[in-house]
């Protein structure tokens, strides 16, 4: 199979998850317990361990960033007013935390740098490369 399709069919597979989780984000993300917005906190955190699942897994920020427009692609259109009149995000301020918290999430995990690649220049890379290269004891 041609690598261009694997791609894709990972991106497709990635926004359909992101579309899972940030449904199931969007519908639970105003429970309470008291004071605490369990709803909230669960959401924001099982939405950012995909992210983060996906970004280490696939070392491919293209299938973050499917995965991030499914969740957010999909907080967008559910949260708006349905056929009957309902709201499942209304505009409160819990329901305002959780649309910029999921974007802020998807795109702090977007922008992290890859840590496995350090430009040439760095001290770690000149480190790593003066330790794989052997000591010949000869002084040229």
């Amino acid at each position: 199979m041609p690598s261009w399709l694997t791609r894709t069919l990972s991106w497709i597979a990635a926004a359909l998850v992101g579309v899972v989780y940030g449904a199931a984000g969007t519908i639970a993300h105003s429970l309470m317990w008291g004071p605490v917005p369990v709803g909230l906190l669960v959401g924001a955190i099982a939405c950012a361990a995909l992210l983060v699942a996906v970004r280490s897994l696939t070392h491919d920020r293209g299938a973050t960033v499917a995965t991030a427009i499914g969740m957010i692609g999909i907080l967008l259109i559910i949260s708006g007013p349905g056929a009957g009149g309902s709201v499942i995000v209304p505009n409160t301020p819990i329901g305002q935390v959780w649309i910029y918290l999921i974007s802020a999430i998807a795109l702090l995990v977007i922008a992290w740098p890859n840590l496995r690649r350090t430009p040439r220049g760095t001290p770690a890379a000149t480190a790593s490369v003066a330790q794989s290269e052997p000591d010949r004891g000869d002084a040229t």
